[in-house]
């Protein structure tokens, strides 16, 4: 049976092990993920150097295994690099405040997106963050949007080989392009793409019937993805295809479940989802996605597949609009949308409320506690927008938890200064009744009756910070916003680990220490602000709970070194503003601080006290 004193001390210890190891083995360690990126960058420059053989599948259409060649058109043949694929054909450039890069007429693909506000490191000279390729070059990626003929038909529409004509060379936030294409059977095709100032495209497709028949089409849009991508591999994170169904719900598929599902066709594996009305289908990077939106208030049919090449597999996320007639005479039209930027929160949430988009804002990856995630996050930029630092609106955002659950602590730390205070006459119980456990604790609970302690009060403190961290650990790991913020001093993104690192003397040695001996000052800091913490409650006992309440502070030190630097300075301010409160609790309950008196004595002289613990003059001897 658990001795009732120490119950509140192994609980906290359980729980805060099994929180933090539970985050380090299913969310990984930040430091490795930075070496994974620079690992996964120099691979493609390397890739980029040396001109690829053989060919690339040409984008399917909605109904066709993904990378197969449309109907009557050849795949085509793989260029080399992205520069090369970018020369091959006739472009559109696209210039907005947020992005940079083309539009393919072959196909009319968007296919060359890069990101202006966004570097591949926090060096502002490094180059800039690519999000879509061109087909013909490495790890092509891209989107494009059209009609697909009902069964058995044979009529010409364009295709991944088709040369559109545009009526302007630029797009831009001011002014639209309209490129058109005449399938010589009696059909004219216009698209009419229109860019905000952000990332969102705006696709209009026409075709006007001057044939005698008529005709049934259906407007797809689609993103596809050459190759499967460099991914973190983290539970906390969600990368690979993703979409908001309609009824359906959020869809989220990494790409090697997406390959083990059942056939959709030979060769192909997927999921695809019918009646869908509202939301959208992508594929999203940690912080960067893809999206197509179909129209609103009509339905569609949504897909993933996959589809394996001689190079490797292929990835779609596709919708499938409903059949339009064009009558001889008529002209019918469809209207889509693309995303292709950065996963901003403000960005997201505007567009999913001025264009009723559908839970458009899962397109990042709140999780499960969202309801709390996410405001969280709304508090954090409220703030930073007015001290301009992500790392100060931590420590703002720490002391106004501190006072919303300041009455709940305040119980808590009182309780355990009236145990510490009360250690003596505990550890006289325990020797009082040492061969005798059952009665042990009935002299310990009514001892605790008497006093009015409540014995695992001690725990929530504790229990109030785990779903504060959780929240903490999500926003820094998944939101934009965070990536690349400075703090002060040394800290130039919080949600990467803190880079000095004492081993080699905080970059007094020129050599750089394997990642498992990575401890930074900061989570320094948090270590000697959990020893002060952990030496001001009650001391276990047990020689084993002591032992273990002893180096707990060490573990958790080196456990954090590797946690995102935001991390760290929330856990180092929160635990000095605890120390802080409990001390004046202690203070005010008339329980001495050993630590304290222990570093008095340390570093100064000690005057002598009265047995009321005040100097007194009349006591001390005069020459």
């Amino acid at each position: 049976m658990m001795k009732e004193d120490n119950r509140n001390l192994l609980l906290a210890i359980v729980m805060s092990v099994v929180v933090l190891l539970g985050w380090q083995f299913f969310y990984g360690v930040p430091q490795m993920e930075k070496q994974k990126q620079i690992a996964q960058q120099t691979q493609q420059a390397q890739s980029q150097q040396a001109p690829a053989t053989g060919s690339t599948p040409a984008p399917s259409t909605p109904g066709q295994p993904a990378g197969s060649a449309a109907p009557g058109t050849a795949a085509p043949q793989q260029i080399g690099t992205r520069e090369q694929a970018l020369a091959a054909g006739p472009r559109v450039k696209i210039d907005t405040p947020k992005i940079a890069g083309s539009l393919s007429l072959t196909g009319a693909r968007i296919d060359d997106v890069s990101l202006k506000a966004y570097h591949e490191t926090v060096d502002p000279k490094s180059a800039n963050i690519v999000l879509l390729s061109p087909l013909g070059g490495p790890d092509a990626y891209y989107s494009d949007f059209g009609w697909v003929a009902a069964p058995g038909a044979t009529v010409a529409l364009p295709n991944a080989t088709t040369v559109w004509t545009a009526d302007n060379q630029v797009l831009n936030s001011a002014k639209p392009v309209t490129l058109s294409w005449d399938n010589g059977q009696g059909l004219t095709f216009k698209r009419i793409i229109s860019v905000d100032d952000n990332a969102m495209f705006t696709i209009r497709d026409e075709v006007e019937n001057k044939g005698s028949a008529a005709v049934t089409l259906f407007p797809y849009g689609q993103i596809v993805r050459h190759g499967k991508p460099h991914t973190l591999g983290y539970y906390v994170l969600h990368e690979g295809l993703v979409g908001y169904l309609g009824e359906q719900g959020l869809q989220e598929y990494t790409y090697d479940k997406l390959d083990k599902e059942p056939l959709l066709s030979p060769g192909t594996t997927g999921k695809t989802w019918k009646d869908a009305v509202g939301g959208f289908v992508g594929i999203t990077d940690k912080y960067w996605a893809a999206a197509v939106v179909p129209d609103q208030q009509r339905k569609y049919e949504g897909r993933y597949s996959s589809v394996q090449t001689s190079t490797g597999h292929t990835y779609q996320a596709d919708f499938l609009g409903e059949s339009v007639a064009v009558a001889p005479g008529a002209t019918a039209s469809s209207n889509a949308r693309l995303f292709a930027g950065a996963k901003e929160v403000a960005a997201i949430n505007g567009y999913e409320e001025s264009q009723q988009i559908k839970r458009f804002d899962l397109l990042i990856d709140w999780g499960w506690f969202y309801f709390f995630t996410k405001p969280l996050f709304f508090v954090l930029d409220w703030i930073y927008k007015h001290v301009g630092n992500f790392g100060v609106a931590i420590l703002i955002v720490t002391v106004l938890l501190k006072g919303l659950f300041f009455p709940l602590a305040n119980k808590s730390y009182a309780s355990m200064a009236k145990m510490k205070a009360l250690q003596p006459e505990m550890t006289a119980i325990r020797e009082r009744y040492a061969d005798d456990k059952m009665k042990q604790q009935q002299a310990l609970m009514e001892l605790y009756k008497t006093q009015k302690i409540n014995p695992v009060a001690g725990c929530w403190p504790v229990l109030l910070q785990i779903p504060v961290f959780f929240a903490l650990y999500k926003i820094l790991f998944i939101t934009i916003e965070m990536r690349h913020a400075p703090f002060f001093g040394w800290i130039h993104d919080l949600a990467a680990p803190d880079p000095t690192n004492l081993f080699n003397l905080f970059g007094l040695l020129p050599f750089t220490p394997p990642a498992m001996l990575h401890l930074g000052l900061w989570p320094i800091i948090m270590g000697i602000t959990m020893f002060i913490q952990m030496k001001m409650n009650p001391e276990p006992p047990d020689p084993v709970q002591k032992m273990m309440f002893t180096w707990m502070p060490v573990f958790f030190t080196f456990l954090l070194g590797s946690f995102p630097a935001g991390l760290v300075i929330y856990w180092s301010w929160n635990n000095l503003l605890s120390v802080t409160q409990q001390g004046f609790i202690m203070r005010k309950n008339g329980v001495k601080i050993e630590l304290f008196d222990n570093l008095k004595g340390m570093f100064g002289k000690k005057k002598p006290a009265t047995a009321g613990g005040a100097p007194s003059p009349a006591n001390t001897n005069k020459k």
